[in-house]
């Protein structure tokens, strides 16, 4: 909650204009630029790629969208919190330090390997159908206003509603990966305990492998965190892991949507410069960690094994309850202005497609494991 109301006051108080005006060029002024933008920015890997294109349709350089695509779903707040309590500060700082490693050599690799030719036809499916957005104003005036915070409400609820499924979706996967797939198969997969294999070795194949598992996860960077957390304390080694965190943009729905943005040829081009990108990353931290002797660990105990109590975290969960629910009443209100003033209004149907149906039989699961643990507790149910 807390992330995603900072995220929403910077969309929603954060001229665009000017920021594009300066993405022009594939310096590191623009490519710092962009950085910044996309960590301050959205973390739904969605609303990432679509920014992304509205930044260069609106005159960004490619090479400034592709750091910002990084950026917004490496860098971000809400991630970052997310590493953090499941994980641990190791790994928060070595995904912070390799985030801008990751952005610093895929930035390189495009601007010494994607052809003229390649770049005017990404522009060109940028400008087409790219939406007509009002993003230039007076920041100190909107923040006076009732309706600049009402926006921010609702660019909260409309964040929420890109990601819910990805978070729902990615923490049900990684409960069912801890409880159903043994340890021994990613052990195996990630060649960890295997005697007569070097480190270097299996360093190189978990970071090859930990993208491959990213993509057949379907999951996006929000819900890949708690599934990184069981692959670190199931054998994967820390290449391993930060390539699989580093990975959600490589996800097959992540490319398509990237295709409709830029063209399949630039989609292609632009997930195979984050393959080898988070490769060569992935090896550096590992590399570096092991230079200084660290071991960040499993860091999964303490995130996974807690148990309810009424402690500081609980009241600090109900006090952005009542944030999240502010954000609802000014969404609302938001909403209601817009349709006052003769406008369609922003919500989304959304309708019932596979995934919805997917995600909502993960919260039957979910409740239908609750209500058992509950009777069992309660002397109901035989343990």
């Amino acid at each position: 909650m807390l992330g995603y109301a900072i995220s929403a006051m910077i969309q929603a108080f954060v001229p665009k204009a000017s920021l594009t005006k300066r993405m022009g060029g594939e310096g590191p002024r623009d490519v710092g630029l962009a950085t910044a933008f996309g960590a301050i920015s959205s973390s739904c890997s969605f609303a990432a790629l679509a920014t992304a294109r509205s930044l260069v349709a609106k005159g960004a350089s490619i090479v400034a969208g592709v750091a910002f695509m990084f950026a917004s779903t490496n860098l971000v707040i809400e991630l970052g919190i997310l590493v953090f309590i499941f994980l641990g500060w190791p790994y928060l700082l070595a995904e912070l330090i390799g985030g801008v490693v990751l952005i610093g050599i895929s930035t390189t690799l495009v601007r010494l390997t994607a052809p003229d030719a390649l770049r005017a036809a990404m522009r060109s499916q940028a400008e087409e159908d790219a939406p007509d957005e009002p993003d230039d104003f007076d920041w100190r005036q909107r923040m006076r206003s009732a309706a600049g915070w009402r926006l921010v409400g609702h660019q909260f609820v409309m964040e929420w509603k890109m990601v819910w499924e990805e978070i729902a979706l990615g923490f049900t996967v990684a409960g069912f990966i801890a409880v159903l797939v043994p340890d021994a198969f990613w052990k195996v997969l990630f060649l960890s305990g295997v005697e007569g294999v070097p480190g270097w070795l299996v360093s190189i194949e978990n970071a090859v492998v930990g993208p491959l598992v990213a993509a057949c996860t379907f999951i996006g960077s929000m819900g890949n965190i708690p599934l990184a957390t069981v692959l670190a304390s199931s054998g994967a080694a820390f290449a391993g892991v930060m390539a699989f965190i580093y990975s959600d943009l490589m996800v097959p729905p992540l490319v398509r949507v990237n295709a409709r943005y830029f063209g399949w040829r630039g989609a292609l081009y632009v997930a195979g410069v984050m393959f080898v990108s988070i490769v060569a990353t992935a090896l550096l931290l590992d590399a570096s960690v092991s230079l200084l002797d660290l071991e960040p660990g499993a860091g999964r105990g303490e995130a996974v094994g807690g148990r309810f109590a009424l402690d500081y975290t609980f009241f600090m969960n109900l006090g952005f309850v009542a944030v999240a629910g502010a954000m609802v009443w000014l969404h609302h209100r938001h909403v209601g202005a817009q349709d006052d003033g003769g406008g369609r209004g922003d919500e989304e149907g959304g309708g019932l497609g596979p995934k919805r149906w997917l995600v909502y039989g993960c919260f039957a699961l979910v409740g239908g494991g609750l209500v058992v643990e509950g009777l069992k507790a309660a002397g109901v149910l035989g343990g």
